[in-house]
């Protein structure tokens, strides 16, 4: 089901606040401090804490985008469906970096609670490069705006 913002709005998924370019800022730095911490975790091999770090960075800077326009998440859920209704459909934000944020959102829950999670070297890999990648359209995005 695809969500619009009057929907995320009334059930309580996000919620209005004043625009900030300053927590927007905030945002993407929290994001670059995540994705250096999940380089040290790649560095170091703990691919589970990288996995987590790489996520953060990715929800971090895509919340930066929320934060400008004037929202705040309730759930991680709804910061890529905010994305997804205000940008995707309006051909502002390619469709494969929701599906990216989706992908590694489940990836991180499956990480934190399911007690029989393993991931692989390359695995870690590929969502720490996507993290780098995700970061710098959201930076794009934001100066677009």
């Amino acid at each position: 089901m695809k969500y619009n913002l009057n929907q995320l709005i009334g059930e309580g998924l996000i919620r209005p606040i004043p625009k900030s370019n300053q927590k927007a800022e905030e945002s993407v730095r929290t994001a670059e401090s995540w994705l250096k911490e999940a380089k040290n975790n790649f560095g170091s091999k703990a691919l589970k804490s990288c996995i987590i770090s790489s996520y953060l960075a990715m929800f971090h800077s895509a919340r930066s985008i929320l934060f400008a326009d004037g929202f705040r998440e309730k759930s991680h859920f709804a910061v890529a469906r905010f994305l997804e209704d205000k940008y995707t459909k309006n051909n502002l934000l390619e469709e494969k970096w929701i599906n990216l944020l989706d992908h590694y959102r489940e990836t991180r829950h499956n990480d934190q609670y399911n007690t029989s999670f393993i991931t692989t070297e390359d695995e870690a890999k590929d969502i720490l490069g996507s993290a780098e990648k995700f970061i710098a359209r959201m930076k794009l995005l934001l100066k677009e705006k």
